[in-house]
């Protein structure tokens, strides 16, 4: 992604297997594993801090650091951010620093232990249940997260007990107080995981590239840490409550908002808008009543305003970090969508899909397993819908393209919109796009293994298509490109849906590819019992050219130009600062300002100004460098005429899916689902002890079933290794 690009030629030699490593100087090796070290450092010292907390150890060292720095301008709150936020915001400064040295990827052959290989990161644990396929990494963090919260509701019971052996109060009074500090350690213990629940939805965060983990995997842990996260905050609320009524003054509470101290009210309405996130995301609503979960879900702007009001600035301090990291994503994602992209074709495949061709600048890179956000303002201002890349980099300078399978009320319309564009008797009518991303892995996956397995279900065949093209693109140019034997495993549920697979003139691409590579794709129908009538015909698509107007996407996304991303964060962060210190120099202290509530108001609105105003002026900045940047470029017109020259899905009657690409081996199995045991039994047999990477795209149980298949199959071998992409997954045999 970005400026990582591949340019040095592969590196074969028989002794050694072929790896993917970064060919760099020594010095720069050495600044890289210095930023690492450094980095790990900050972060275990700031994780075990946030563990250590609920005890009497850990709460001890945040006091001492408070009372060393509490005489700073920014007092009791920048004491706080100093132990709880600004530690993963150093991080985030220092990964800049790191994306920048690691500059372009470059492949060469390495060194393989004969030691089977084990990848925390990569091999799959768990296979089914609630978390769906978890690495042997995700289940350490998942324990790790419980027995926090098991120590965490430990020590502060104990703390609670010894609290109240100081008072001498009835045996109900000691009940009630018991509800209302476990109330209280619950919400402090809830503020500890909010600390974390917003950097796993920073699309372009440089943390998430840092451990190139794209974000579309990396919602899993939001999901998670939500339910843990809001379940706290419930049962803060809920023994409030029960406490309060206890009292005899339920009413009088819930309606109080403090001057000095924790305004209830401001709470009150924090945890409503979290309820309704919360409620509106679970799977069995959120499944069937998407929209009402996407709108609902945009009260997090109400969540976190009320909480700062409801526990003013100095603890609202505590979890700042994640949450201003998540504001820059948000505007820079929101500077990127405000521009109008232009549809070069969209079509209208007759198995019920949709091909959309965007208009992009030469600066924007990406990579095969990329997806982007697509909003067409005609159908929907609101509504931003994820889809993978069908595309390969290396297909155009100038544009990319997605496919869009039509199963909702948005891609109805969408397809309708297209339909009567290519009436002639109709008004004509246009399509606005607005686009977010791409986003995706930093490095290349598909490009890693020179033995690949491609898993799809259904649409998931979309990203493989970009995969084989960017394979056979490379091949023919020369470039950098490791695999010479794949496997294409593809299960549809009805044959109407082969054609897709015809969209890739393999032939036209890499002319003779099949001496060069070893391509075989195994097709399952599952609805059919035999070809019909119609089988292995591509009929004509609906399709329609609309107006160029030199409209490109924005390449001002996160997970591009590293330095100006980079220099985004940084401006931002040391302006929310500078902003902070004048407040308080010259606003707060002389007028004695000491409202908790509307300290808390001002700490939001520092860090929405700073974002505004200093990451707006490096945004600003950014558009000039690439406006110029475009002004430049040469190859625009030529890259338009061979984009508009493509040749359109099923633009050729009566033409078989196997003569499209005459080389490949293609064979269609009707009625029948693909027995995943079998396929990598026989396909080891056939490689022989080989490293095959295995690529999955398609619904959550053709996940689980590839993923047990592959554990079993990893621990009969003494391989293990998983990698995980954009609603797929990638494993090692």
């Amino acid at each position: 992604m970005g400026s990582n690009s591949l340019k040095n030629p592969l590196l074969f030699s028989d002794e050694v297997e072929p790896g993917y490593v970064k060919n760099s100087s020594f010095l720069k090796s050495s600044v890289k594993w210095g930023l690492k070290i450094v980095m790990w450092v900050i972060f275990i010292a700031w994780v075990g801090v946030i563990f250590l907390y609920p005890g009497e150890i850990g709460s001890q060292l945040v006091e001492k650091i408070i009372n060393a720095t509490n005489g700073s301008v920014f007092g009791t709150s920048g004491s706080l951010f100093l132990v709880f936020s600004a530690p993963i915001l150093l991080i985030a400064i220092l990964a800049v620093a790191h994306l920048i040295i690691s500059g372009e990827h470059v492949f060469e052959k390495s060194k393989s232990s004969k030691k089977p290989g084990f990848r925390l990161w990569t091999f799959p644990v768990l296979v089914d249940g609630p978390f769906g396929v978890v690495s042997a990494a995700e289940f350490i963090g998942i324990t790790l997260f419980v027995v926090f919260i098991i120590w965490a509701m430990y020590a502060y019971t104990l703390r609670n007990i010894s609290l109240l052996t100081l008072f001498d109060i009835s045996s109900s009074e000691t009940g009630r107080l018991m509800l209302e500090l476990t109330g209280l350690r619950c919400g402090m213990l809830g503020l500890l995981c909010l600390i974390f629940l917003f950097l796993p939805v920073s699309r372009g965060s440089l943390l998430l590239r840092l451990i190139d983990i794209p974000f579309e995997h990396a919602t899993r842990y939001h999901v998670w840490l939500g339910h843990l996260t809001m379940m706290l905050f419930t049962l803060h609320g809920l023994f409030y409550v029960i406490g309060w009524a206890m009292n005899g003054t339920l009413v009088k509470e819930l309606l109080e908002w403090k001057r000095v101290g924790i305004a209830n009210l401001p709470g009150v309405i924090s945890l409503l808008a979290g309820l309704f996130m919360w409620v509106t995301s679970l799977h069995p609503v959120r499944k069937d009543y998407f929209e009402l979960f996407f709108y609902t879900h945009q009260l997090y702007v109400v969540f976190i305003v009320f909480l700062a009001l409801h526990v003013g600035d100095f603890v609202f301090s505590i979890v700042a970090g994640a949450i201003f990291i998540f504001m820059l994503d948000r505007f820079l994602r929101f500077c990127q969508s405000r521009t109008k992209v232009d549809v070069l074709s969209a079509k209208c495949l007759p198995c019920g899909t949709v091909e959309l061709v965007l208009s992009k600048p030469r600066s924007l890179q990406y990579n095969a397993l990329s997806f982007i956000f697509l909003q067409v303002r005609e159908l929907s201002w609101l509504q931003w819908h994820p889809f993978s890349v069908s595309s390969s980099p290396l297909d155009g300078k100038h544009h990319l393209a997605i496919l869009i399978k039509v199963l909702g009320g948005w891609t109805v319309r969408l397809r309708d919109s297209i339909l009567s564009m290519s009436e002639p008797e109709l008004s004509k009518t246009t399509i606005t796009a607005s686009v977010e991303g791409p986003y995706g892995h930093e490095m290349p996956y598909h490009l890693m293994y020179e033995n690949l397995i491609l898993v799809a279900g259904g649409i998931g065949i979309s990203p493989f298509l970009a995969i084989l093209s960017d394979i056979l693109h490379r091949i023919n140019d020369g470039k950098p490109c490791l695999p010479r034997k794949i496997l294409v495993v593809w299960a549809v549920k009805k044959s109407d849906e082969l054609p897709l697979l015809s969209s890739i003139d393999m032939e036209s691409i890499c002319p003779f590819f099949s001496n060069k590579i070893n391509l075989e794709i195994d097709i399952y129908v599952t609805r059919e019992s035999g070809p019909s009538m119609e089988e292995g015909k591509v009929h004509v698509a609906s399709s329609s050219s609309c107006p160029f107007s030199g409209r490109s996407m924005s390449p001002l996304v996160g997970t591009g130009n590293n330095v100006w991303s980079g220099l985004y964060v940084i401006i931002s962060t040391v302006g929310f600062i500078i902003l902070m210190a004048l407040l308080r120099i010259f606003y707060i202290k002389p007028y004695n300002v000491s409202t908790w509530w509307y300290l808390g108001l001002l700490f939001i609105a520092c860090m929405v100004t700073s974002v505004v105003i200093f990451g707006g002026l490096v945004i600003g900045l950014w558009h000039l460098w690439n406006k110029k940047a475009s002004a430049n470029d040469k190859d625009e017109d030529i890259d338009r005429i061979k984009v508009e020259s493509t040749p359109s899905y099923g633009t050729v009657e009566d033409k078989d899916l196997t003569q499209n690409n005459p080389e490949s081996s293609t064979i269609i199995q009707y009625g029948t689902r693909p027995d995943f045991k079998e396929i990598f039994a026989s396909t080891s047999r056939k490689w022989g002890n080989v490293d095959v990477g295995v690529l999955v795209c398609g619904p959550p149980t053709l996940q689980s079933s590839v993923a047990k298949e592959i554990r079993s199959h990893n621990i009969r071998r003494q391989k293990r290794d998983t990698i995980f992409h954009f609603n797929s997954h990638s494993f090692d045999l």
